[in-house]
């Protein structure tokens, strides 16, 4: 055998395998036995079929198991000569293999880039206070009351925080937005809808609330509203300036509940004291969650941009997929249609690639630290994963763990998803950390 390594780049090779003649033959004949011992044809007792015999009758089958045979001692015989590092494998051209004939065989692959590990422990990371301040307390308590607000009818002009119901009808350069864009009619006309005034959770029109303080039930208002440039929900509006005439309705004013023993049972608690301590116990956990988010962040850009070197491109390819399906899943949910990814494809795949590249690299680091600190997978990370998982989808655990265990790609991704969650952690809880005031 003869194996002979080509550099197609700094992370693909192509190994050339040759086998001759008479290893290829042995092959042929191992299989052959291999099915002459399972072979049962009238007139012969089981495994004593000659071999003749069970060439001829079993031609298809032979021929496909001692093809893979081939191509695996071919494999198998170059990695242990050549002592490669494989990721993934390319492509295989196994060529004529025929038994008594000399055959070749050529892989591709895609090998670990080698790198130098830059310092890891001792990062610097920010992190905000967590203790809570009283007033975001006091603001957590009032958006628990706003959630259970009344609203009452005012016969006042409409102010900040108040519900208007009203109608408005839309134009652009004096062409009706119904017409303009009839597939999205919440943008043209719209007989009654509720608006808040100045709040912060905008509705279907950008702008519209805070354009409406000070009108009357029975009053009619044109106003002007700018589109963002960036404006995906509808496209053809984007960067424009459109007229919206405007009729209020009804206007509706919010009443906030009493802080009385009905609204403290309602959240659990006995008084005002016993909910604040609630309140600040929940946003001491937030803070300490997206200190640790930051944290993870900070860690692994920091990683990232101590050490340089070529991925391979089977491994962005993939993840580029990945990338572009979850941009494109999630935007279809807020609405985007399938003609703007059409259009904008190049970019997308362009953004894809850049952001895919960046995390193959972050992998391959965080896959030498876990390595260097012998970060394992243990039992409990994949009953914990399983757990995780069960709760999200609704699934038995039993289940998804008999699912994983007979799909091994699927359990070697898990498997390493989790590793890379285990060195960020590591990361984390090597680094040097500076509490810093949030900026106002």
């Amino acid at each position: 055998m003869n194996v002979q390594l080509n550099h197609v780049s700094a992370t693909r090779k192509r190994l050339v395998v040759t086998l001759d003649p008479g290893e290829v033959d042995a092959e042929h004949q191992a299989v052959v036995r291999e099915i002459a011992k399972l072979a049962a044809l009238p007139g012969f007792r089981p495994g004593k079929v000659p071999p003749a015999i069970v060439a001829k009758r079993f031609a298809k089958e032979i021929a496909e198991e001692f093809k893979q045979k081939v191509v695996t001692k071919a494999y198998r015989s170059a990695l242990d000569d050549q002592k490669v590092d494989v990721l993934n494998v390319v492509n295989v051209d196994e060529g004529k293999i025929e038994a008594g004939a000399a055959a070749e065989v050529a892989i591709t692959l895609d090998i670990r880039p080698e790198f130098a590990l830059p310092e890891y422990t001792g990062l610097p990371t920010e992190v905000a206070p967590t203790e809570p301040t009283d007033a975001e307390v006091e603001n957590v308590i009032e958006g628990l009351r706003s959630e259970r607000a009344d609203f009452k009818p005012a016969e006042r002009p409409a102010q900040k925080g108040d519900y208007v119901k009203l109608s408005y009808e839309g134009t652009l350069d004096g062409k009706p937005i119904a017409e303009l864009v009839p597939d999205k009619q919440l943008y043209g006309k719209v007989p009654q809808t509720w608006e808040e005034v100045e709040g912060t959770n905008e509705g279907v029109i950008p702008g519209l609330g805070k354009q409406l303080t000070g009108l009357k039930p029975g009053e009619k208002k044109d106003v002007t509203i700018v589109f963002p440039p960036d404006f995906a929900a509808v496209p053809a509006l984007a960067g424009k300036t459109a007229t919206y005439a405007v009729e209020v309705q009804e206007i509706r004013e919010r009443v906030l509940p009493a802080l009385d023993a009905e609204f403290f049972k309602a959240q659990q608690v006995d008084d005002l004291a016993g909910l604040q301590n609630q309140v600040r116990a929940n946003l001491k956990m937030q803070k300490e969650y997206q200190n640790r988010t930051a944290q993870r962040r900070q860690v692994t850009e920091q990683l990232a941009a101590k050490v340089d070197f070529p991925v391979p491109d089977s491994l962005v390819e993939a993840e580029t997929q990945g990338v572009l399906r979850n941009f494109i899943e999630e935007n279809m949910r807020r609405g985007v249609p399938a003609e703007q990814f059409e259009k904008d494809k190049k970019e997308l795949f362009e953004g894809a690639r850049k952001a895919a590249t960046g995390r193959v690299k972050l992998q391959l680091i965080l896959a030498r630290i876990a390595e260097q600190e012998k970060i394992e997978v243990t039992d409990d990370d994949i009953n914990n994963y399983l757990y995780r998982e069960a709760m999200r989808s609704g699934q038995k655990p039993d289940k998804l763990a008999k699912n994983l265990a007979a799909d091994r790609e699927q359990l070697r991704s898990v498997q390493q998803s989790i590793i890379f969650d285990k060195s960020v952690d590591f990361l984390v809880s090597k680094a040097t950390v500076t509490t810093v005031q949030p900026k106002a």
